[in-house]
């Protein structure tokens, strides 16, 4: 039986909460606000009231099923999952058999499955307690992104005094990783669109290029790439490397409606194996040990997330078209519960 199915049949007489609901794939008009059954958190899982969510490129996959390669893990002909959303805050209400690391009452954030609702459930190996001076909307943008980025920097072996070739900057894991890159003591080269460029050099870039203009990878010897756009070749990226360098593969948003683009790094990491320069294809882990580093950043770092903007429940289908649009800057957070 898949969600839609089990919420379908769920009982009306118990609670109930606003979510954001998605039946079927599509664009945004396929999402609504509704009213559904409560969950209730199973061994190892925790109940949270969610204050904030958060949304980036990965929902907006969910949402549309592309590439179709996905749907066989997320759902064939409709989504598994009624609710969309990973990143969440918010404070614990119930706890699951099992759970040892986390109590009732405590602020926390992480990934929950269909976070885009009052109450969500989540595994406790996916939460860490949330960081003093960030309000929810700030911690709910950390999770996704910043795990990601945070794995990149690691699996580029990334240390001070390292230069740093950052392409796609100014997304949600862009962003994270200048951030953490500066945090580490590294030279950051920067590569984004000339409307955010200010916003990235902000962060603390050494130099910020225009992708659009001339070849922006000119010049540049690296001793990492994190590659989160994804659309440059093999070959120019391995020309500003130094010979030991690493190229960390983070996503692509180009290439066919089944793969997505995801065949070719496949085979460019093949292709790398005889190589001194190193080639890895990210695979983000979602772990509360990287989450209480990410945590650990903000309270000894005072790495802070760049949010682009808040937006209520309701208005998170405009915020998608937006970053659909690319017109967004670091993430965009999604007020749930009251959260500031």
């Amino acid at each position: 039986m898949t969600e839609l199915d089990a919420q379908a049949e769920a009982n009306e007489a118990g609670e109930r909460v606003r979510a954001l609901v998605q039946r079927e794939y599509g664009g945004t008009d396929v999402l609504r606000v509704e009213t559904i059954a409560a969950p209730s958190p199973g061994p190892g899982e925790v109940l949270l009231d969610v204050q904030a969510a958060a949304i980036d490129r990965g929902t907006l996959h969910l949402l549309t099923g592309l590439p179709r390669m996905a749907r066989l893990a997320v759902g064939l002909r409709q989504p598994k999952r009624l609710v969309p959303g990973l990143d969440v805050a918010g404070r614990v209400v119930a706890v699951g058999e099992g759970v040892t690391r986390l109590q009732v009452g405590q602020q926390v954030f992480g990934i929950a499955r269909g976070s885009l609702t009052e109450q969500a459930v989540a595994l406790e190996t996916k939460l860490a307690l949330a960081p003093a001076g960030l309000a929810p909307t700030e911690c709910a943008v950390l999770g996704v992104s910043g795990l990601t980025a945070l794995q990149a920097l690691d699996a580029a072996r990334v240390d001070a005094g390292d230069h740093v070739l950052v392409i796609g900057a100014s997304g949600g894991v862009g962003s994270f990783a200048v951030k953490l890159a500066v945090a580490r003591g590294a030279r950051v080269t920067a590569v984004c669109s000339a409307v955010k460029a200010e916003a990235v050099r902000s962060w603390g870039a050494d130099r910020v290029v225009d992708h659009a203009v001339g070849d922006p990878l000119a010049g540049l010897s690296c001793d990492a790439v994190i590659d989160v756009a994804g659309g440059t070749s093999l070959r120019r990226l391995r020309r500003v490397l130094t010979p030991t360098g690493t190229i960390v593969f983070v996503g692509v948003e180009t290439g066919g409606g089944w793969t997505g683009g995801f065949v070719r790094p496949m085979f460019l990491a093949l292709r790398m194996l005889a190589a001194r320069q190193r080639y890895v294809m990210l695979m983000a882990r979602e772990t509360h040990v990287d989450l209480e580093r990410i945590a650990e950043a903000v309270a000894v770092d005072g790495l802070r997330p760049h949010v682009h903007g808040t937006v209520p429940l309701e208005e998170t289908p405009r915020a998608l078209d937006e970053l659909a649009d690319g017109r967004v800057t670091g993430k965009v957070a999604v007020r749930v519960g009251g959260a500031q």
